[in-house]
């Protein structure tokens, strides 16, 4: 007999299948045929896809230099040394000489890595202005309060962009050669910096505030750059469509690290002879050493690196599988000895 709503009271559910919790359901009992299949199953498949992952990681080249310039580290200690306690450093440049025996295939990406450098800190990650670098004009004259003490310059400008992010761009540059002989003079070899930032970053989220009669310069006018800035932020690039807030080092640099040793792209060999490539041979990398680092104790490293279907080299994820995979077939065996230990001879188990 159905009541209704009335005669139960009016707080009470109705006197379905969905309130009074009638429908039909199922409720899975994992016994030992299926548990332990799963077990060695998923053991396996993670084993395959961590020995896939480890030998394609190891099979990747890499070239890494650290050109930091440490006391009798090379020529770049004297670079090193001049900029010990200066501030700006004065310009400087030095070079990393090195040979390849045989073709480093391509596509080959150029990194700039920095350690212990903790762009993972807390006041340092909130130290810019969101607003001012997706080119808000009301943010370009008002930085946020975030930014201090990099807000205003000492004139009492507003800084562009502010904070102490954008106040510590890693401006160091380099330029790859190739010695094609013995002998032989070097050719400059074509470094593609465009891409290096993310699509999102680069065409969302910075952009610059609209121009002033078509000029940028203008638009930015009556800002300053941050200290540590040789010139404003409207002349990073000759290209005018790689400058002010959305110049592709500035973007990337913006991205902080979630570590304190970390690296950053600086452009990609994928050009002219080099698009496959890069052959055997004598190189030279020229360094123009800007960044000073010993005052922290950091080091400063240059990567060249192939990458795979599974990006660069990188151990770590192939080992993690493998841990995974393992810990998953050992459990299964415990499961099985467990099940095979205390089962009854007529094959049910004990209860």
């Amino acid at each position: 007999m159905t009541w209704s709503a009335t005669a139960r009271g009016a707080h009470q559910p109705d006197n379905t299948a969905f309130t009074q919790q009638r429908l039909p359901a199922w409720q899975p009992l994992l016994s030992a045929g299926i548990a332990l299949p799963l077990f060695f199953c998923a053991g396996l498949a993670c084993i395959g896809l961590g020995l896939g992952l480890y030998y394609t990681s190891h099979g990747l080249k890499e070239l890494e230099h650290d050109y930091t310039g440490g006391p009798g580290s090379g020529n770049c200690s004297a670079c090193a040394e001049a900029a010990q306690g200066r501030a700006p450093p004065p310009r400087c440049s030095c070079a990393w000489h090195f040979a390849l025996p045989e073709r480093f295939r391509g596509p080959v990406f150029l990194y700039y890595a920095l350690a212990h450098f903790y762009q993972n800190n807390r006041r340092y990650g909130v130290s810019r202005d969101d607003a001012q670098l997706s080119g808000l004009p009301s943010a370009l004259r008002h930085p946020a309060n975030e930014c201090s003490p990099y807000q205003r310059s000492a004139a009492g400008l507003p800084v562009a962009p502010c904070g102490a992010i954008a106040n510590s761009l890693f401006n160091d540059s380099f330029s790859l050669w190739h010695q094609r002989r013995p002998g032989g003079p070097y050719v400059e070899v074509p470094l593609d910096r465009t891409g290096i930032a993310w699509w999102s970053d680069y065409h969302v989220k910075f952009r610059n505030p609209p121009p002033v009669n078509g000029s940028l310069a203008l638009a930015f006018r009556g800002t300053a750059p941050p200290p540590n800035w040789p010139r404003p932020v409207y002349e990073l690039s000759a290209d005018p469509n790689d400058t002010g807030f959305v110049n592709q080092d500035l973007v990337v640099w913006m991205r902080t690290a979630a570590l304190p040793t970390f690296r950053k792209l600086y452009a990609r060999v994928r050009r002219g002879d080099y698009a496959a490539g890069l052959p055997r041979g004598a190189y030279r990398l020229d360094i123009a050493y800007n960044f000073p680092v010993r005052a922290f104790g950091g080091r400063k490293l240059v990567i060249l690196s192939s990458v795979s279907w599974m990006g660069g080299k990188n151990p770590f994820l192939g080992i993690a599988y493998l841990a995974v995979g393992s810990l998953c077939v050992l459990t299964g065996f415990v499961m099985l000895l467990v099940y095979i230990r205390h089962q009854e001879p007529d094959g049910r188990d004990q209860d």
